[in-house]
């Protein structure tokens, strides 16, 4: 590991604590296999996650050199462009992983990116996209060999951290190291105590091999939203029963049982001449705010009812998501938040 000098050990905060700001990254035109003839329609949605974001935190829109002002004029005003190059657009997946260490310091852990198991090629401006940003934004590093991307991880905030066994324990990630490895270095860069280990991620999740933010996120401590699935003879209506039935078996680092709510609500919608799930658990939390991915669905209604139950205190607001599902993730895919610090 390396890291900067004064960096002491901290632990990643849950996504509803405080943040100072949102990160996210313009989509690349270039990345044909993902966009293809909808890259224009992308950048639109792209566009009113930063803008609906922007309503309740900063948000720090990261383009590649000479997308920025077609980033800025597509975002307006009240969204920050900065040019880095860039391979994608997946935030959660190729950025920083922010921890508060105990003196209520922040800095940022950069694992290493290898595009979802050498997924999508090129990937090495985005390898080395989470350094610029620290180096850029003036915040302190910790770097992690191993290999994690940020949508496969849920915090509670106090201790507990849920991923899948079908993502960390691929042999495309990391395949020199066992799962008590790979939990000693969660435990040791994220600050976590206990990890929770679900089966599966969605079965329609071809790009993350099952990323955790399509299926499970703590919602509150000790308290989970899981994605189900009502379709008869979906592969997730089995997968779903066996995360329900890992979390039902699980504890939390205090040693709580996990209150389960269920997200019955999956559409598959038609973009681009694919059928696809548009998944509503993959949302953001943000500042006094929770942005949903909508399918343009009937079930679009009922699952933000939902959501406003389980974050009460929170305005929660949908944005089009249909698209950004074609390109393989949703708005929390897209975004990173950035804790707030307490002074030093």
């Amino acid at each position: 590991m390396h890291a900067d000098a004064d960096v002491q050990p901290g632990r990643m905060p849950a996504e509803w604590a405080p943040h100072d700001r949102c990160l996210m990254a313009w989509p690349v035109a270039g990345r044909t296999e993902l966009w293809g003839p909808m890259y224009e329609a992308a950048t639109g949605e792209f566009a009113g996650v930063a803008r609906a974001i922007a309503r309740f935190e900063p948000l720090l829109m990261v383009a590649r050199p000479g997308d920025g002002p077609a980033a800025q004029a597509a975002c307006g005003a009240g969204v920050e462009v900065l040019e880095l190059p860039l391979d994608d657009s997946w935030m959660r997946d190729a950025g920083p992983i922010f921890c508060l260490e105990p003196s209520g310091a922040r800095h940022g852990v950069t694992f290493r990116f290898n595009s979802w198991g050498e997924r999508f090629l090129p990937y090495d401006q985005d390898a080395l996209l989470a350094g610029r940003l620290l180096e850029r934004l003036g915040e302190r590093r910790v770097v992690s060999a191993m290999v994690l991307e940020g949508g496969a991880i849920t915090v509670d905030g106090e201790g507990t951290l849920i991923t899948t066994e079908q993502c960390l324990l691929n042999p495309n990630r990391n395949p020199s190291m066992d799962r008590g490895q790979i939990e000693d270095e969660l435990r040791a860069r994220l600050g976590v105590e206990r990890v929770v280990w679900l089966p599966y991620g969605q079965f329609d999740d071809p790009h993350t091999d099952g990323h955790v933010d399509g299926v499970c996120a703590f919602t509150a401590p000790g308290r989970v939203i899981l994605q189900t699935c009502a379709i008869p003879g979906h592969p997730d209506v089995e997968r779903s029963a066996a995360n329900r039935a890992a979390l039902e078996a699980a504890t939390d680092a205090a040693g709580r049982p996990l209150e389960i709510v269920e997200l019955p609500y999956l559409p598959f919608v038609e973009v681009g001449g694919d059928e696809l799930a548009v998944s509503y658990l993959n949302f953001y939390v943000a500042n006094g705010g929770v942005v949903v991915p909508l399918a343009g669905h009937p079930d679009d209604e009922p699952a933000l009812a939902l959501l406003a139950e389980v974050f009460p205190g929170r305005e929660v607001i949908g944005v089009p998501g249909r698209v950004i599902s074609y390109g393989g993730g949703g708005v929390h895919c897209i975004t990173q938040q950035i804790p707030s610090s307490s002074p030093r």
